[in-house]
């Protein structure tokens, strides 16, 4: 992604901010696109691929009921994977996906939540999350597709809040 410098600038605007990630379906793309980065180190704080249920819970704190409910797919379970993911590597942004990354059933596309969090003003949890559906992609075409639409999803974030 061509935009992946001005994400480090935006990263670093006073206050500097620090991001974590945990993955399920992009299985570590995106954390791959951010250590493309000259001194992602300056900002990018670790992340995670959990990639079953007991993991997003043992490691990222995703409820569990919440996850088998939804085959762990779900804006709920992936807004959990990314506080989840802040939390663990003490940042102050988490990104998260989680999705399918080939039909599972009949008639299902590739598709995936994404989610961003951040800390508000009084320190609450603020979570946005977002849909990706890939019609027609094979596996790494589709995750690929998600892994590239949850970058751009942060930059969009960072552009509209510290632009």
């Amino acid at each position: 992604m061509q935009a992946m410098p001005e994400l480090k600038e935006l990263m670093l605007r006073a206050p500097r901010l620090t991001l974590a990630v945990a993955e399920s379906v992009t299985c570590g793309r995106v954390q791959a696109r951010l250590g493309e980065i000259s001194g992602a180190s300056d900002f990018f704080s670790g992340g995670i691929t959990a990639y079953t249920l007991d993991q997003k819970v043992r490691h990222l704190g995703v409820d569990r009921a919440t996850a088998a409910a939804a085959e762990c797919v779900s804006a709920e379970v992936a807004a959990q994977m990314a506080r989840g993911a802040a939390a663990l590597f003490g940042a102050d942004l988490g990104v998260a996906t989680t999705g399918y990354a080939e039909p599972k059933r009949a008639g299902r596309e590739p598709m995936a939540f994404w989610a961003l969090a951040w800390r508000g003003a009084d320190q609450a949890w603020i979570t946005r999350t977002g849909k990706v559906i890939c019609p027609g992609a094979a596996r790494l075409a589709a995750q690929t597709m998600i892994a590239d639409t949850a970058v751009a999803e942060l930059l969009a974030h960072l552009r509209a809040t510290r632009g």
